[in-house]
């Protein structure tokens, strides 16, 4: 069916509408999490006993939506429309589910994490959040076109192609505040604006889902989840900005997010929504998808035009502007995937709404990955501004097994490490970059006490040391140098005065490297340094208090806090654990080798590590 006029759009929306009120759909999460622990097989096996039990296909519909969140809890599940979220769901499970949650549309209270209260709305993790990237999470199958139709899709489009126009919708997103999701925050509007001036066709607008920091998620599960929110964001923005073609650059090891973005850009294309002629207007757009090979430096916004350009992706001196001059030397204005999902939130609601959620100077809501140490981790999606003690602490739930926050690590490898006064730190752009670290796009990593600041600054560093492309000196000399620095500290080589070179060297970085990620590199041992100075002293002279670097403290046993309850001593691959049952246990330092398992195992705080002359 292809739309020749707004009319069009709204008389298939209307008729989406009239949805039949006895017809019931299962909604498998398919988020990175929850594939990784099994929702292939649980989808399988759910529509297995769909066709086993005889349920009309027509009333009774299972399939995948995006990512819902609670990755950790995973497999998850959602019924519509009764709203009731499952966790925890193995593919065992599916008779019962079939059955009771999709036959009848009750509910399976050992699988629901609140019986009481089923709606996934009810937890504590969800109850700080403002799902506004992520609404249709759960609520639509990401690869149905008329789902994404039915819950508003396209009326952005349409209010900016016939009430707005051009100039209106520049002028909506300029003044909504809208900063790019992807780096730095930059307004963008601002960038929008200077393609206005810029001279040259034809135009480009272009997508970065490159995401290269470990263990960020957010842009792959909104590729995944809702790619028909980022194509019709970048084609308001080329309407806007009289672009032509558009290129949304994804990371080869997102196969699914390639694969959904291709449909959906199909899909479009089909209804008219994209390629000659838009609804019928004189407007003209057309979308492709690029991969790229996996290197982080393509995040950067002159290194990934030169990968789609086909050249070796390393970025150049930015004395023109990628809206002056960018792919292939014509105007281009480039934004994060997450960025242009905003857009048609602005587009149809307008920039006072906008500027009505999130913080002063920071409006809107930002997705980020939460990681590490806190009992739910998962993808969040929360109101700019909210502090860092929410995320931690509510959504969260806290730091894991009774062990002392200690440190987040915001923004991936280019970001820094905040002790835990930054639990009343705003989660924005600017108090992140004030306090030494930044947003990036959206990865925070949560650290207990047993974590060490100098064996992440070491991980961190590693890790852009082998990612540089290495055009120039600061980039490719430096980091080098600060990775074997930092793994002497680590490894118990460390010698005195190696904090105030690691500190220099850093510094110089940030002020000489040629791109973005170069400068930013300097980050991690900037801010351990920072606000951990002291600890990186005590391993200059062999010492890591959290025990987390082998062989630079002994495990000691604290026989008034030990309640005897064998935990270290099962998790001891050494055998340095001695002690029956029900005695205090004690640690043989000579057997020891280091590995920290003790210290993770004891819930009690009862094993300390101390420095090798304190024992014995």
């Amino acid at each position: 069916m292809r739309f020749e006029g707004p009319a069009a759009v709204a008389a298939r929306r209307e008729e989406l509408a009239r949805k039949d009120p006895d017809v019931r759909t299962l909604r498998v999460c398919g988020g990175p999490g929850c594939l990784a622990s099994g929702s292939r097989e649980l989808l399988a096996a759910l529509k297995e006993a769909a066709v086993a039990s005889g349920l009309d296909p027509a009333k009774r519909r299972i399939s995948f939506t995006g990512c819902l969140g609670l990755c950790e809890r995973g497999p998850l599940l959602e019924l519509d429309p009764e709203g009731h979220f499952l966790r925890g769901v193995a593919p065992s499970d599916a008779a019962e589910v079939v059955g009771t949650a999709l036959g009848e549309g009750k509910l399976v209270p050992r699988l629901s994490p609140n019986p009481e209260s089923p709606e996934k709305e009810s937890l504590e993790f969800y109850g700080p959040q403002k799902r506004l990237i992520m609404r249709r999470f759960g609520k639509i199958d990401p690869e149905s076109f008329d789902d994404y139709l039915a819950t508003g899709g396209y009326e952005a489009l349409v209010i900016s192609l016939f009430e707005s126009g051009p100039a209106e919708t520049l002028r909506r997103v300029a003044e909504s505040g809208l900063r790019g999701r992807g780096g730095g925050g930059f307004p963008a509007g601002l960038k929008w604006k200077a393609m206005t001036g810029a001279k040259g066709t034809p135009r480009y607008v272009l997508a970065n889902g490159d995401e290269g920091d470990p263990g960020a998620f957010m842009n792959r599960s909104l590729m995944e989840g809702d790619p028909l929110a980022v194509v019709e964001g970048l084609t308001i923005g080329a309407f806007a900005l009289g672009a032509e073609r558009g290129i949304i650059y994804v990371r080869n090891e997102y196969p699914l997010s390639v694969a959904r973005l291709e449909k959906a850009i199909a899909g479009a294309r089909a209804r008219g929504l994209l390629g000659e002629n838009i609804l019928g207007t004189d407007f003209s757009f057309d979308l492709s998808v690029t991969e790229g090979g996996g290197a982080f430096v393509c995040g950067e916004s002159t290194a990934l035009m030169a990968s789609i350009e086909g050249r070796e992706g390393t970025p150049r001196v930015k004395y023109v502007r990628s809206t002056e001059a960018g792919l292939w030397d014509k105007p281009t204005v480039l934004q994060n995937v997450e960025t242009w999902a905003n857009v048609p939130l602005i587009a149809a609601n307008g920039p006072e709404w906008f500027k009505g959620i999130g913080a002063k100077g920071n409006p809107g809501t930002k997705v980020f990955s939460l990681a590490g140490e806190t009992r739910n981790t998962g993808l969040v999606e929360l109101p700019l501004g909210t502090k860092v003690g929410v995320l931690v602490n509510v959504v969260g739930g806290g730091v894991r097994k009774g062990r002392r926050f200690k440190a987040i690590q915001s923004g991936g490898p280019s970001g820094g490490c905040l002790p835990e006064s930054a639990l009343e730190l705003p989660l924005d752009f600017d108090h992140l970059t004030e306090a030494g670290a930044m947003m990036g796009s959206g990865g925070i990593i949560v650290m207990d006490d047993l974590s060490c600041p100098v064996d992440v600054a070491r991980y961190f560093t590693g890790f852009l040391a082998e990612e540089s492309c290495g055009k120039c000196v600061p980039c490719r000399e430096a980091l080098p140098v600060l990775r074997e620095v930092l793994s002497d500290l680590t490894r118990g080589s460390g010698r005195k005065g190696d904090t105030d070179f690691l500190e220099k060297q850093a510094g110089l970085l940030k002020e000489t490297a040629l791109c973005g990620l170069g400068q930013s590199a300097a980050n991690p041992v900037l801010s351990t340094i920072r606000h951990f100075r002291e600890e990186y002293l005590e391993h200059e002279s062999g010492y890591c208090r959290s025990g987390r670097c082998r062989g630079l403290y002994v495990p000691v046993i604290d026989p008034g806090a030990c309640r005897a309850c064998g935990s270290c001593q099962k998790v001891c691959p050494a055998g340095a654990v001695g002690g029956k049952k029900k005695e205090k246990r004690t640690v043989a330092a000579g057997k020891c080798v280091g590995c920290g398992a003790c210290l993770k195992a004891c819930a009690f705080f009862a094993i300390r590590a101390e420095r090798k002359e304190h024992v014995g």
